[in-house]
């Protein structure tokens, strides 16, 4: 009896030391893509940068794309469950008759409470998830398949709010959400040289006050220009 529980308490402690050093691997391969880019990355980097050698991290992920997909994977998980459960809990409380802010606020802000409250940890995934929102050849795939459900968990709610709105007018205005979210998302600073420093890049709060608003009202006057036209 003895010898098992001390079999079991080393298993134990061998696989939290694992477990650590899968987190302390995936957090800096996750800065380091987010500086730098899937491409600008390789494997001896991130070893370096946990201070081992670079043989280790085969033994966790088989290539330099395994190991970027786990990155992304980790916080993809989390963010697309919080915005559903968001979403469906806003539709309950409105009784299935949605606003399009309502919508908006319970997708976007839902997000960006993360990179508000998670640290920098949040914001480098941030940063990370805008170059595959950009990337052409593999980005692509990447969202669709950690996102497409919850987005269309938005459009759904969407539809609802604007029943006489086309569908591809729907889809449009969805495209100008994540494109304006995946802008803010990495940060350049581009805003803040604009301003002069009236508004920052890492100013997540002051975007949470004004993108659902702002692009609801887009929303609505496009759809009502278009059923003028029609």
């Amino acid at each position: 009896m003895a010898e098992n529980a001390a079999t079991a308490r080393k298993r134990t402690i061998k696989a939290k030391q694992r477990a650590e050093m899968m987190e302390q691997i995936l957090d800096a391969a996750e800065y380091l893509f987010s500086k730098h880019g899937f491409y600008g990355v390789t494997l001896k980097d991130v070893a370096k940068s946990v201070g081992v050698h670079h043989t280790l991290l085969n033994y966790y992920f088989d290539d330099k794309k395994n190991l970027f997909d786990a990155v992304f994977a980790r916080r993809a998980v989390v963010t697309s469950q919080r915005r559903m459960e968001m979403l469906d809990a806003y539709e309950k409380e409105v009784n299935g008759k949605p606003t399009v802010e309502g919508a908006l606020r319970a997708f976007l802000d839902t997000d960006l409470d993360l990179y508000i409250q998670g640290g920098e940890g949040w914001r480098n995934y941030a940063a990370l998830g805008a170059q595959v929102a950009n990337t052409p050849e593999w980005g692509a795939e990447t969202m669709d398949r950690h996102f497409d459900p919850v987005v269309l968990r938005l459009i759904d709610l969407l539809k609802k709010a604007l029943p006489d709105c086309s569908d591809e007018d729907i889809f449009w205005g969805y495209h100008f959400v994540t494109g304006a979210l995946m802008l803010t998302l990495a940060r350049t600073g581009r805003i803040d040289k604009l301003s002069g420093g009236l508004c920052r890049s890492e100013d997540f709060v002051a975007v949470k006050k004004r993108m659902a608003t702002f692009m609801a009202a887009g929303f609505i006057e496009v759809c009502k220009q278009r059923k003028a036209e029609r």
